[in-house]
Protein backbone atom coordinates (compact mmCIF):
# COMPACT_ATOMS: atom_id res chain seq x y z
CA UNK A 1 0.00 0.00 0.00
CA UNK A 2 2.81 2.52 0.71
CA UNK A 3 4.75 1.63 -2.41
CA UNK A 4 1.49 2.29 -4.48
CA UNK A 5 1.20 5.40 -2.93
CA UNK A 6 4.46 6.51 -3.42
CA UNK A 7 4.48 5.62 -7.04
CA UNK A 8 1.13 7.60 -7.59
CA UNK A 9 3.03 10.48 -6.08
CA UNK A 10 5.84 10.31 -8.41
CA UNK A 11 3.65 9.86 -11.27
CA UNK A 12 1.59 13.53 -9.87
CA UNK A 13 4.52 15.01 -9.80
CA UNK A 14 5.91 13.94 -13.22
CA UNK A 15 2.14 15.03 -14.93
CA UNK A 16 2.67 18.44 -12.95
CA UNK A 17 6.12 18.75 -14.91
CA UNK A 18 5.37 17.79 -18.44
CA UNK A 19 2.13 20.36 -17.69
CA UNK A 20 4.24 23.64 -17.93
CA UNK A 21 6.73 21.70 -20.83
CA UNK A 22 3.58 21.29 -23.48
CA UNK A 23 2.64 24.61 -22.40
CA UNK A 24 5.64 26.19 -23.09
CA UNK A 25 6.19 24.36 -26.89
CA UNK A 26 2.65 25.49 -27.91
CA UNK A 27 3.68 29.03 -27.25
CA UNK A 28 6.89 28.77 -29.06
CA UNK A 29 4.85 27.26 -31.99
CA UNK A 30 2.34 30.25 -31.72
CA UNK A 31 5.41 32.78 -32.01
CA UNK A 32 6.85 31.11 -35.11
CA UNK A 33 3.30 31.54 -36.21
CA UNK A 34 2.90 34.87 -36.17
CA UNK A 35 6.06 35.79 -37.62
CA UNK A 36 5.65 34.16 -40.38
CA UNK A 37 5.47 36.13 -43.97
CA UNK A 38 2.14 37.17 -45.04
CA UNK A 39 1.18 34.82 -48.03
CA UNK A 40 1.25 37.33 -50.99
CA UNK A 41 -2.31 37.30 -52.59
CA UNK A 42 -2.05 39.73 -55.36
CA UNK A 43 0.68 39.08 -57.93
CA UNK A 44 -0.22 41.48 -59.92
CA UNK A 45 -0.18 44.11 -57.99
CA UNK A 46 3.48 44.14 -57.68
CA UNK A 47 4.14 43.64 -61.35
CA UNK A 48 2.49 46.55 -62.20
CA UNK A 49 4.79 48.45 -59.84
CA UNK A 50 7.86 46.72 -61.36
CA UNK A 51 7.01 47.39 -64.62
CA UNK A 52 6.10 51.39 -63.93
CA UNK A 53 9.79 51.32 -61.91
CA UNK A 54 11.00 49.86 -65.18
CA UNK A 55 8.95 52.61 -67.40
CA UNK A 56 10.55 55.33 -65.59
CA UNK A 57 14.52 53.91 -65.90
CA UNK A 58 13.72 53.65 -69.37
CA UNK A 59 12.13 57.51 -70.01
CA UNK A 60 14.93 59.02 -67.64
CA UNK A 61 17.91 57.33 -69.55
CA UNK A 62 15.52 58.59 -72.54
CA UNK A 63 15.49 62.03 -71.53
CA UNK A 64 19.44 62.15 -70.47
CA UNK A 65 20.11 60.69 -74.20
CA UNK A 66 17.90 63.32 -75.98
CA UNK A 67 19.45 65.86 -73.83
CA UNK A 68 22.84 64.94 -74.33
CA UNK A 69 21.95 64.54 -78.29
CA UNK A 70 20.56 67.68 -78.45
CA UNK A 71 22.09 70.08 -76.02
CA UNK A 72 25.04 68.43 -73.82
CA UNK A 73 27.20 67.82 -77.12
CA UNK A 74 26.64 70.88 -78.78
CA UNK A 75 27.44 72.93 -75.85
CA UNK A 76 30.36 73.78 -73.67
CA UNK A 77 30.64 75.59 -70.93
CA UNK A 78 33.07 77.12 -68.05
CA UNK A 79 33.25 79.69 -65.13
CA UNK A 80 36.96 79.75 -65.21
CA UNK A 81 36.36 82.88 -67.56
CA UNK A 82 37.22 86.39 -66.98
CA UNK A 83 37.53 90.10 -68.20
CA UNK A 84 40.48 91.30 -69.81
CA UNK A 85 40.71 94.65 -71.94
CA UNK A 86 43.84 97.23 -73.24
CA UNK A 87 45.26 98.39 -69.94
CA UNK A 88 47.04 101.57 -72.00
CA UNK A 89 50.21 103.17 -69.39
CA UNK A 90 50.76 106.99 -69.76
CA UNK A 91 54.58 107.13 -69.61
CA UNK A 92 56.23 110.00 -70.20
CA UNK A 93 58.99 110.22 -73.43
CA UNK A 94 61.11 112.87 -71.39
CA UNK A 95 62.49 113.76 -68.69
CA UNK A 96 60.67 115.93 -66.76
CA UNK A 97 59.14 117.79 -62.95
CA UNK A 98 55.29 116.72 -62.44
CA UNK A 99 53.41 120.38 -62.47
CA UNK A 100 49.79 119.16 -62.69
CA UNK A 101 47.21 116.32 -62.95
CA UNK A 102 44.62 116.28 -64.60
CA UNK A 103 42.28 112.88 -63.62
CA UNK A 104 42.65 110.36 -61.05
CA UNK A 105 41.82 106.91 -60.46
CA UNK A 106 37.86 106.04 -62.19
CA UNK A 107 38.08 109.34 -63.89
CA UNK A 108 36.82 109.31 -67.36
CA UNK A 109 38.97 111.07 -69.82
CA UNK A 110 38.35 111.46 -73.30
CA UNK A 111 40.94 111.18 -76.13
CA UNK A 112 43.15 113.91 -76.18
CA UNK A 113 42.97 115.20 -72.81
CA UNK A 114 45.58 116.69 -70.56
CA UNK A 115 46.83 114.01 -68.36
CA UNK A 116 49.86 115.21 -66.71
CA UNK A 117 51.82 118.52 -67.40
CA UNK A 118 55.74 118.42 -66.68
CA UNK A 119 57.47 121.88 -66.03
CA UNK A 120 57.71 123.02 -69.64
CA UNK A 121 61.02 126.31 -69.09
CA UNK A 122 63.81 123.97 -70.60
CA UNK A 123 61.62 122.36 -73.17
CA UNK A 124 60.17 126.47 -74.32
CA UNK A 125 64.29 127.40 -73.97
CA UNK A 126 65.19 124.40 -76.60
CA UNK A 127 62.24 125.37 -78.90
CA UNK A 128 63.34 128.98 -78.83
CA UNK A 129 66.75 128.13 -79.80
CA UNK A 130 66.33 125.75 -82.21
CA UNK A 131 63.70 128.09 -84.01
CA UNK A 132 66.55 131.17 -83.84
CA UNK A 133 68.87 128.54 -85.38
CA UNK A 134 66.28 127.37 -88.15
CA UNK A 135 65.83 130.79 -89.31
CA UNK A 136 69.63 131.53 -89.58
CA UNK A 137 70.21 128.82 -91.63
CA UNK A 138 67.65 129.78 -93.99
CA UNK A 139 69.28 132.83 -94.25
CA UNK A 140 72.66 131.61 -94.97
CA UNK A 141 71.08 129.41 -97.67
CA UNK A 142 69.82 132.20 -99.16
CA UNK A 143 73.53 134.05 -99.29
CA UNK A 144 74.12 130.88 -101.05
CA UNK A 145 71.96 131.32 -103.26
CA UNK A 146 73.08 134.97 -103.61
CA UNK A 147 76.58 134.11 -104.00
CA UNK A 148 76.02 131.92 -107.47
CA UNK A 149 74.10 134.73 -108.58
CA UNK A 150 76.94 137.21 -108.09
CA UNK A 151 79.60 134.57 -109.65
CA UNK A 152 77.67 134.28 -112.86
CA UNK A 153 77.55 138.24 -113.28
CA UNK A 154 81.66 138.24 -112.28
CA UNK A 155 81.44 135.08 -114.91
CA UNK A 156 80.08 137.68 -117.51
CA UNK A 157 81.93 140.26 -116.86
CA UNK A 158 85.62 138.38 -116.56
CA UNK A 159 84.68 136.88 -120.31
CA UNK A 160 83.97 140.49 -121.19
CA UNK A 161 87.31 140.97 -120.19
CA UNK A 162 89.05 138.22 -121.59
CA UNK A 163 87.41 139.10 -124.85
CA UNK A 164 88.61 142.52 -124.34
CA UNK A 165 91.83 141.29 -124.19
CA UNK A 166 91.81 139.02 -127.06
CA UNK A 167 90.90 141.52 -129.62
CA UNK A 168 93.53 144.42 -127.90
CA UNK A 169 96.12 141.75 -128.49
CA UNK A 170 94.82 140.28 -132.22
CA UNK A 171 95.18 144.56 -132.82
CA UNK A 172 98.73 144.71 -131.56
CA UNK A 173 100.03 141.44 -132.98
CA UNK A 174 98.68 142.69 -136.80
CA UNK A 175 100.59 146.25 -135.58
CA UNK A 176 103.87 144.49 -134.82
CA UNK A 177 103.77 142.36 -137.67
CA UNK A 178 104.03 145.95 -139.75
CA UNK A 179 106.74 147.20 -137.33
CA UNK A 180 104.20 149.78 -136.19
CA UNK A 181 104.86 148.80 -132.70
CA UNK A 182 107.44 147.17 -130.42
CA UNK A 183 107.62 143.39 -129.57
CA UNK A 184 107.49 144.63 -126.04
CA UNK A 185 104.26 145.89 -125.95
CA UNK A 186 102.84 142.80 -128.21
CA UNK A 187 104.35 141.03 -125.09
CA UNK A 188 102.35 142.93 -122.48
CA UNK A 189 99.18 142.35 -124.43
CA UNK A 190 99.88 138.90 -124.51
CA UNK A 191 100.49 138.98 -120.80
CA UNK A 192 97.33 140.77 -120.39
CA UNK A 193 95.28 137.76 -122.28
CA UNK A 194 96.39 135.21 -120.15
CA UNK A 195 96.38 137.14 -117.27
CA UNK A 196 92.23 137.84 -117.83
CA UNK A 197 91.81 134.51 -119.08
CA UNK A 198 93.51 132.57 -115.67
CA UNK A 199 90.72 135.21 -113.95
CA UNK A 200 88.15 133.86 -115.73
CA UNK A 201 89.30 130.23 -115.34
CA UNK A 202 89.27 131.45 -111.88
CA UNK A 203 85.73 132.50 -111.52
CA UNK A 204 84.33 129.68 -113.12
CA UNK A 205 85.92 126.98 -110.46
CA UNK A 206 83.85 129.18 -107.82
CA UNK A 207 81.12 129.54 -109.44
CA UNK A 208 81.35 125.65 -110.00
CA UNK A 209 81.71 125.26 -106.11
CA UNK A 210 79.07 127.34 -105.30
CA UNK A 211 76.40 126.07 -107.65
CA UNK A 212 77.38 122.69 -106.06
CA UNK A 213 76.17 123.67 -102.67
CA UNK A 214 72.89 124.69 -104.47
CA UNK A 215 72.12 122.77 -107.50
CA UNK A 216 68.97 121.17 -107.76
CA UNK A 217 67.36 122.39 -104.40
CA UNK A 218 65.38 125.02 -102.66
CA UNK A 219 65.52 126.85 -99.90
CA UNK A 220 63.24 124.35 -97.89
CA UNK A 221 64.80 121.24 -99.33
CA UNK A 222 68.38 122.14 -98.54
CA UNK A 223 70.60 119.91 -96.36
CA UNK A 224 71.72 122.81 -93.91
CA UNK A 225 68.04 123.88 -93.87
CA UNK A 226 66.56 120.29 -93.14
CA UNK A 227 69.33 119.80 -90.60
CA UNK A 228 68.23 122.75 -88.68
CA UNK A 229 64.51 121.83 -89.29
CA UNK A 230 64.75 118.81 -88.26
CA UNK A 231 66.17 119.80 -84.88
CA UNK A 232 63.50 122.08 -84.47
CA UNK A 233 61.30 119.07 -84.96
CA UNK A 234 62.96 117.28 -82.09
CA UNK A 235 63.06 120.69 -80.02
CA UNK A 236 58.95 121.42 -80.65
CA UNK A 237 58.32 116.82 -79.64
CA UNK A 238 60.29 117.54 -76.60
CA UNK A 239 58.13 120.51 -75.73
CA UNK A 240 54.85 118.94 -76.24
CA UNK A 241 55.69 115.78 -74.85
CA UNK A 242 55.79 117.57 -71.46
CA UNK A 243 52.64 117.83 -71.90
CA UNK A 244 50.77 114.15 -71.51
CA UNK A 245 47.56 113.49 -73.21
CA UNK A 246 45.43 110.40 -73.29
CA UNK A 247 45.80 108.36 -76.25
CA UNK A 248 42.36 106.76 -76.20
CA UNK A 249 39.09 107.02 -74.48
CA UNK A 250 38.57 105.28 -70.96
CA UNK A 251 39.11 105.24 -67.19
CA UNK A 252 41.69 105.95 -65.27
CA UNK A 253 42.89 103.34 -63.11
CA UNK A 254 46.49 102.91 -61.07
CA UNK A 255 47.62 106.34 -60.94
CA UNK A 256 51.43 106.73 -59.18
CA UNK A 257 52.30 109.71 -60.20
CA UNK A 258 52.66 112.51 -57.66
CA UNK A 259 53.06 116.24 -57.84
CA UNK A 260 56.65 117.58 -57.89
CA UNK A 261 57.46 113.87 -58.63
CA UNK A 262 61.03 113.86 -61.44
CA UNK A 263 60.40 111.59 -64.08
CA UNK A 264 62.10 109.53 -66.18
CA UNK A 265 61.79 108.36 -69.98
CA UNK A 266 59.38 104.97 -69.47
CA UNK A 267 58.17 105.30 -66.00
CA UNK A 268 54.06 104.43 -65.62
CA UNK A 269 52.54 107.05 -64.32
CA UNK A 270 48.83 105.83 -64.70
CA UNK A 271 46.65 103.65 -66.85
CA UNK A 272 43.83 104.40 -68.98
CA UNK A 273 41.00 101.52 -69.90
CA UNK A 274 38.64 101.87 -72.66
CA UNK A 275 35.79 99.24 -71.32
CA UNK A 276 34.27 99.85 -74.09
CA UNK A 277 37.14 97.49 -76.02
CA UNK A 278 36.95 95.03 -73.44
CA UNK A 279 37.04 90.98 -74.28
CA UNK A 280 36.60 87.41 -72.03
CA UNK A 281 39.83 85.33 -71.66
CA UNK A 282 38.12 81.46 -71.02
CA UNK A 283 40.27 78.93 -69.69
CA UNK A 284 38.76 75.63 -71.27
CA UNK A 285 39.89 72.27 -70.62
CA UNK A 286 41.95 70.68 -73.56
CA UNK A 287 38.65 67.84 -73.67
CA UNK A 288 36.18 70.67 -74.57
CA UNK A 289 38.35 71.80 -77.66
CA UNK A 290 37.56 68.99 -79.81
CA UNK A 291 34.19 71.17 -81.48
CA UNK A 292 35.10 74.59 -80.96
CA UNK A 293 35.82 76.82 -83.92
CA UNK A 294 36.32 80.38 -84.36
CA UNK A 295 32.89 82.51 -85.14
CA UNK A 296 30.48 80.40 -83.00
CA UNK A 297 28.03 81.70 -80.75
CA UNK A 298 28.88 82.51 -76.93
CA UNK A 299 26.26 83.08 -73.90
CA UNK A 300 27.98 84.87 -71.42
CA UNK A 301 26.87 85.42 -67.53
CA UNK A 302 28.52 87.94 -65.37
CA UNK A 303 29.29 87.28 -61.44
CA UNK A 304 28.88 90.96 -60.89
CA UNK A 305 25.41 90.73 -62.47
CA UNK A 306 24.36 87.76 -61.75
CA UNK A 307 21.62 85.60 -64.09
CA UNK A 308 19.91 88.65 -64.52
CA UNK A 309 21.96 90.07 -67.29
CA UNK A 310 22.77 87.90 -70.35
CA UNK A 311 25.46 89.14 -72.55
CA UNK A 312 25.64 87.49 -76.47
CA UNK A 313 29.10 86.96 -77.81
CA UNK A 314 31.20 85.15 -80.60
CA UNK A 315 34.89 82.91 -80.89
CA UNK A 316 37.21 85.44 -81.48
CA UNK A 317 40.41 83.45 -81.60
CA UNK A 318 41.71 79.98 -80.19
CA UNK A 319 44.84 79.78 -77.85
CA UNK A 320 48.10 79.07 -79.52
CA UNK A 321 49.93 77.28 -76.64
CA UNK A 322 48.16 75.91 -73.00
CA UNK A 323 49.19 78.52 -70.23
CA UNK A 324 51.57 76.40 -68.42
CA UNK A 325 53.37 76.34 -71.99
CA UNK A 326 54.08 79.67 -71.49
CA UNK A 327 54.51 80.24 -67.75
CA UNK A 328 57.28 81.67 -65.74
CA UNK A 329 58.34 78.51 -64.61
CA UNK A 330 57.12 75.44 -67.17
CA UNK A 331 55.91 72.55 -65.76
CA UNK A 332 58.68 69.43 -65.88
CA UNK A 333 57.08 66.28 -66.91
CA UNK A 334 60.29 64.13 -67.36
CA UNK A 335 60.42 62.75 -63.63
CA UNK A 336 59.66 59.61 -62.43
CA UNK A 337 56.69 60.65 -60.07
CA UNK A 338 54.76 62.12 -63.28
CA UNK A 339 50.90 62.68 -62.47
CA UNK A 340 48.75 64.03 -65.72
CA UNK A 341 46.36 67.27 -65.35
CA UNK A 342 44.15 67.88 -67.80
CA UNK A 343 45.36 71.34 -69.65
CA UNK A 344 43.53 74.80 -70.11
CA UNK A 345 43.67 76.60 -73.16
CA UNK A 346 42.65 80.33 -73.12
CA UNK A 347 40.09 81.22 -75.98
CA UNK A 348 39.05 85.10 -76.56
CA UNK A 349 35.50 86.12 -76.53
CA UNK A 350 34.20 88.90 -78.42
CA UNK A 351 31.71 90.58 -76.05
CA UNK A 352 28.44 92.75 -77.96
CA UNK A 353 29.45 96.40 -77.83
CA UNK A 354 26.01 97.43 -77.30
CA UNK A 355 25.10 95.25 -74.63
CA UNK A 356 28.70 96.68 -72.58
CA UNK A 357 27.14 100.00 -73.32
CA UNK A 358 23.60 98.86 -71.15
CA UNK A 359 25.70 97.01 -68.64
CA UNK A 360 29.39 97.88 -68.91
CA UNK A 361 31.80 95.44 -67.16
CA UNK A 362 35.31 95.68 -65.19
CA UNK A 363 38.51 93.93 -66.15
CA UNK A 364 39.16 91.26 -63.92
CA UNK A 365 35.72 90.44 -63.23
CA UNK A 366 34.47 86.45 -63.60
CA UNK A 367 32.10 84.83 -65.59
CA UNK A 368 30.29 82.46 -66.90
CA UNK A 369 30.56 81.18 -70.59
CA UNK A 370 28.48 78.42 -72.30
CA UNK A 371 29.72 78.11 -76.49
CA UNK A 372 27.27 76.70 -78.84
CA UNK A 373 29.32 74.32 -81.00
CA UNK A 374 26.61 73.83 -83.64
CA UNK A 375 27.81 76.13 -86.14
CA UNK A 376 31.40 73.81 -87.61
CA UNK A 377 31.76 76.22 -90.53
CA UNK A 378 34.46 78.29 -88.83
CA UNK A 379 38.35 77.45 -88.88
CA UNK A 380 39.82 76.25 -85.77
CA UNK A 381 42.74 78.46 -86.15
CA UNK A 382 43.32 82.00 -87.58
CA UNK A 383 44.03 81.62 -91.53
CA UNK A 384 45.04 85.36 -92.40
CA UNK A 385 47.02 88.11 -90.70
CA UNK A 386 45.19 91.11 -89.71
CA UNK A 387 44.78 93.57 -92.93
CA UNK A 388 45.31 96.69 -90.49
CA UNK A 389 46.59 97.48 -86.88
CA UNK A 390 44.03 95.85 -84.37
CA UNK A 391 44.66 98.59 -81.99
CA UNK A 392 45.58 102.66 -82.90
CA UNK A 393 45.71 106.27 -81.78
CA UNK A 394 46.80 108.80 -84.47
CA UNK A 395 46.79 111.35 -81.14
CA UNK A 396 50.49 111.83 -82.01
CA UNK A 397 50.05 112.65 -85.36
CA UNK A 398 48.82 116.41 -84.64
CA UNK A 399 52.28 117.30 -82.63
CA UNK A 400 54.48 116.37 -85.81
CA UNK A 401 51.59 118.38 -88.47
CA UNK A 402 52.18 121.12 -86.06
CA UNK A 403 55.69 121.43 -86.04
CA UNK A 404 55.72 120.92 -90.36
CA UNK A 405 53.37 124.27 -89.81
CA UNK A 406 55.88 126.39 -88.13
CA UNK A 407 59.08 125.07 -89.88
CA UNK A 408 57.32 125.97 -92.88
CA UNK A 409 55.80 129.45 -91.60
CA UNK A 410 59.75 129.98 -90.40
CA UNK A 411 61.28 129.35 -93.85
CA UNK A 412 58.85 131.62 -95.16
CA UNK A 413 59.12 134.56 -92.89
CA UNK A 414 62.92 134.05 -93.35
CA UNK A 415 63.20 134.09 -96.72
CA UNK A 416 63.18 137.08 -99.65
CA UNK A 417 59.09 137.38 -100.90
CA UNK A 418 60.24 138.36 -103.84
CA UNK A 419 62.35 135.31 -104.41
CA UNK A 420 59.91 132.60 -105.68
CA UNK A 421 62.18 130.83 -107.68
CA UNK A 422 63.91 129.56 -104.54
CA UNK A 423 61.39 129.30 -102.16
CA UNK A 424 59.06 126.44 -101.85
CA UNK A 425 56.19 127.78 -99.69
Amino acid sequence: MATAATENASTNDQNGQNEPKDQAQQKDQGQKTDQAPPKDNNPGKRRFWLLLVLALVVIGALGIWFWYEKYGRWNESTDDAYVNGNVVAITPLVTGTVVSIGADDGDLVREGQVLIQFDPSDAEVGLQSAEANLGKTVRQVRGLYSNVDGMKAQLAAQRAEVQKAQDNYNRRKNLAAGGAISQEELSHARDDLTTAQNSLNNVQQQLATSSALVDETVVSSHPDVKAAAAQLRQAYLANARSTLVAPVTGYVAKRTVQLGQRVQPGTALMAVIPLNEVWIDANFKETQLGMMRIGQQVDIEADLYGSDVKYSGTVDSIGAGTGSAFALLPAQNATGNWIKIVQRIPVRIHVNPDQLTEHPLRVGLSTVVDVNLHDQSGPVLAQQPPHKAVFSTDIYDKQLADADSLITQLIHDNSAATNSKTVQR
